[in-house]
C-alpha cells in the first residue's frame, strides 16, 4: 500500500467531521437592566463575548451575540422594565416558537437563564410571566446574580417560580468590601454543570467547548472521544497488521485529535493539527511518511518499540491511540488552566505538545 500520507487532506476531513459533530448551542438570557447579564456571560464563556462579540437584533428587545469560532449564540433579552411588557413577551414568544419549529436542532433555543438580582429581594410579575412562557419551550434556570447573603431569598424564588428546573446563586467575580473582606466568586461551576445536563445531548459538546469555567468537563468529554477512537483502532488491528500497513490507524487518531481540539474550544485550524502530527516525526509539510508516524507512535507504549519489523495487534493499536489522546488532553488541560479557561495560541499548543512527546519518548 502507499506509505505516503497527505496530512493536509486528512486533517481537513477530520476537522470537517469534528465541526459537524460538535454542533452549536443557543442560550437565551433575560433579566432587568443592571442584573449583571454581560458580566455573567463574560465570566462563563470564552472570548469576552458580551463586549467583543457581534450582535444582531432578532426582535425589538432581543439580540443574538456570537463570536468567531465559539459554537455558541447568546440571545440577550431586554425590556422587562417596559410599560408595554405584554407586547414584548408576545414578541419573544413568537421568536421562541419559530425557533422551536426549525428542523435544524442547532437553531432551537436550548436553555433559558432568567436572571434576578439578589439585592432587589423580590420577583417581579414580569419575571414570573417570562419564566412561565419560556418553560413551555425550553428548560429554564433562574439565576440569582451578584449574591452576598441569601437570607432565604433562594427558597422564596423557588416557591414563586416552581416551573424552573432549579434556582442557582452566582457571583461572577470576587468583590472586595470595606475593611478588606472579599466575597468570592461562587456558583459558576454549578450553573455550568446543571446547564450541561439540560442541554440536549447533541449540543453538549458545543456547550462544553464554549464555556471556560469547568476544564474538567472538557476533559470528560474528550476522554469519551479517546475511548471511541481506541475502540476503532482496536477493530482495525483485530487481525494483527504489519507495521508497514499500520498507517490505517492514523486517520482514526487524527480524527480523535480533531475531536478533542473542538471539544476544548480551540479554533479548528488546519495548521494546528498538521503541526501536532509533524512535531512527532520531526518534520513538516502536507505529506509525511506513514512509517515515520507509526514508528513515532510506537514509542508511546513501553515494550512494543521493537515491533517495527513485526505485527501490531489490536491491543497495541488501542494503546497507541489512547496514549496519544491522553497526552493531547493533558497538554490542553495545562494550557487552558494557565490561560484561565481561554484558548491558548496554536504555537503554544504545538510547542507544549512537542515538549511532552519528547519527554515521554526519550524517557
Amino acid at each position: 500500500m502507499h506509505d505516503k500520507i497527505d496530512i493536509g487532506a486528512l486533517v481537513q476531513k477530520a476537522l470537517y467531521e469534528a465541526l459537524r459533530e460538535r454542533g452549536h448551542v443557543n442560550i437565551l438570557i433575560a433579566g432587568r437592566t443592571g442584573v449583571g447579564k454581560s458580566t455573567l456571560i463574560n465570566a462563563i464563556f470564552q472570548g469576552n463575548m458580551a463586549e467583543t462579540g457581534q450582535g444582531r437584533p432578532v426582535t425589538q428587545t432581543t439580540r443574538e451575540i456570537t463570536k468567531g469560532d465559539i459554537p455558541l449564540s447568546i440571545f440577550d433579552t431586554r425590556g422587562l422594565e417596559l410599560a408595554d411588557f405584554d407586547a414584548t413577551l408576545q414578541e419573544l414568544r413568537g421568536f421562541v416558537v419559530k425557533r422551536a419549529q426549525e428542523t435544524d436542532a442547532r437553531k432551537h433555543i436550548h436553555v433559558g437563564w432568567v436572571c434576578i438580582l439578589e439585592d432587589l429581594r423580590r420577583v417581579e410579575p414580569a419575571e414570573e410571566n417570562l419564566t412561565k412562557m419560556l418553560a413551555e419551550h425550553m428548560p429554564v434556570v433562574v439565576v440569582i446574580t451578584q449574591v452576598r447573603s441569601d437570607a432565604g431569598f433562594r427558597a422564596k424564588v423557588q416557591s414563586l417560580l416552581p416551573i424552573a428546573r432549579n434556582v442557582m446563586r452566582v457571583r461572577a467575580f470576587p468583590e472586595e468590601l470595606d475593611g478588606g473582606h472579599v466575597i468570592p466568586q461562587t456558583g459558576l461551576r454549578e450553573l455550568i454543570d446543571l446547564t450541561n445536563e439540560l442541554v440536549p445531548e447533541g449540543q453538549r459538546r458545543a456547550f462544553t467547548a464554549a464555556q471556560k469555567v469547568d476544564i474538567a468537563l472538557k476533559k470528560r468529554q474528550s476522554h469519551i472521544i479517546v475511548a471511541g477512537a481506541a475502540t476503532a483502532a482496536a477493530a482495525a488491528g483485530a487481525a494483527p497488521i504489519p507495521f508497514a500497513d499500520a498507517i490505517v490507524i492514523v486517520p482514526i487518531q487524527v480524527g480523535m485529535l480533531a475531536g478533542i481540539t473542538a471539544t476544548f474550544g480551540l479554533s479548528l485550524d488546519e495548521g494546528l493539527l498538521t503541526s501536532v502530527v509533524a512535531s512527532m516525526v520531526g518534520g513538516s509539510g502536507a505529506t509525511v511518511v506513514g512509517r515515520a508516524i507509526v514508528g513515532a507512535l510506537l514509542k508511546f507504549v513501553p515494550g512494543v518499540g521493537t515491533l517495527a519489523g513485526g505485527l501490531i495487534s489490536a491491543g497495541t493499536a488501542a494503546a497507541l491511540t489512547t496514549a496519544l489522546g491522553e497526552m493531547y488532553i493533558a497538554t490542553l488541560e495545562l494550557l487552558f488552566n494557565r490561560h484561565n479557561g481561554e484558548p491558548p495560541t496554536a504555537d503554544e499548543v504545538v510547542k507544549t505538545f512537542k515538549q511532552r512527546y519528547l519527554q515521554i519518548t526519550s524517557g
